[in-house]
């Protein structure tokens, strides 16, 4: 594995620790705060990486601010400061990028970890499908939701398939380009924020897929998304669909980007029916990247939310 050094990376103090989630092929991770702190686990979209979370890492791992949380930070294979390994049938080591893949890598780090008790899930963009779909083999495990700008159900009916999305899905022009020019990662690091991020922030969020080998999974997530019976996903984000709404007696906390032209009212609106008790913030001036946009207040809002709802004190 090529190793990089993350103070390269502006406000990412962080130590990434690496285990080999399959043969030959190694997952980085944050594991920050104390070892018998609650846990969030916290699980980053496409194209991002653990780089999304890491103001609300520090904001909740930091005993200096108050209570700490463990706070367990994947890198998903192919992303970030993870390996990056091919998926064609001669490669060695193999990797299928499939939403499957994703949620058993999830299960092997924490089974790594010996985390075998109570979490609470912290997703964005496809971290949704990943950890709500890891939820389906026991709901009973997540006690608490933070939920920005995801998805754990199918495309809504009166939602158009972005256009920007669909060269990437359907065009080989159009992932041939993102591959050799990193034109996702890159597009995203200027239009996912309505605040201008400073150059060496955008340059964390898509430097790390500079190059055909390193930008393989941007495209693979985008190849992968269900959009109907025939797509390898699609049982996995109807059975995390009809899920959902058991998960209204949990603690469930939604800050959102109205401004994100994917994951927009449409899906809000589909957790806000699924979960009715849920705190929900939802911010006119942020965009897809809600954590970029609106951090200073969104991370103590958090912190608060968890404060207010420890863990013992809704047992399952």
């Amino acid at each position: 594995m090529k190793t990089q050094n993350s103070a390269q990376f502006p406000d990412y103090p962080f130590t990434p620790q690496h285990f080999d989630v399959r043969p030959g092929i190694a997952m980085s991770y944050l594991d920050e705060g104390p070892r018998d702190g609650e846990i969030i686990v916290m699980l980053h979209g496409n194209p991002s990486w653990s780089f999304y979370w890491r103001h609300l890492v520090t904001g909740l791992s930091d005993p200096a601010l108050g209570k700490a949380y463990r706070c367990i930070v994947p890198d998903h294979v192919g992303m970030g400061l993870s390996d990056k390994p091919d998926d064609s049938a001669s490669a060695s080591p193999h990797y299928d990028y499939t939403l499957q893949s994703r949620i058993d890598d999830l299960d092997a780090l924490l089974t790594h970890l010996g985390i075998t008790g109570p979490v609470t899930l912290a997703v964005h963009d496809w971290g949704g499908m990943v950890g709500f779909g890891w939820a389906l083999r026991d709901p009973t495990r997540v006690r608490r939701l933070i939920i920005t700008n995801t998805s754990s159900f199918p495309l809504p009916a009166s939602k158009r398939f972005p256009k920007r999305i669909a060269m990437g899905r359907h065009s080989r022009l159009g992932g041939w380009l993102i591959r050799r020019f990193n034109l996702f990662a890159r597009g995203a690091a200027w239009m996912g924020t309505t605040r201008s991020l400073p150059r060496d922030v955008r340059a964390a969020y898509a430097g790390v897929y500079d190059g055909w080998k390193q930008a393989i999974s941007t495209l693979r997530f985008m190849q992968d998304i269900p959009l109907d019976e025939g797509d390898r996903a699609w049982p996995l984000v109807e059975a995390a669909a009809r899920q959902l709404p058991s998960y209204a007696d949990r603690p469930a906390f939604i800050g959102w980007g109205l401004r994100d032209f994917v994951f927009d009212r449409h899906f809000l609106d589909g957790f806000s029916k699924a979960l009715p008790n849920a705190e929900v913030h939802a911010f006119a001036d942020a965009n897809h990247y809600v954590l970029e946009d609106k951090h200073e207040v969104l991370v103590p809002m958090i912190r608060t939310f968890l404060d207010r709802h420890p863990l013992d004190a809704n047992p399952l």
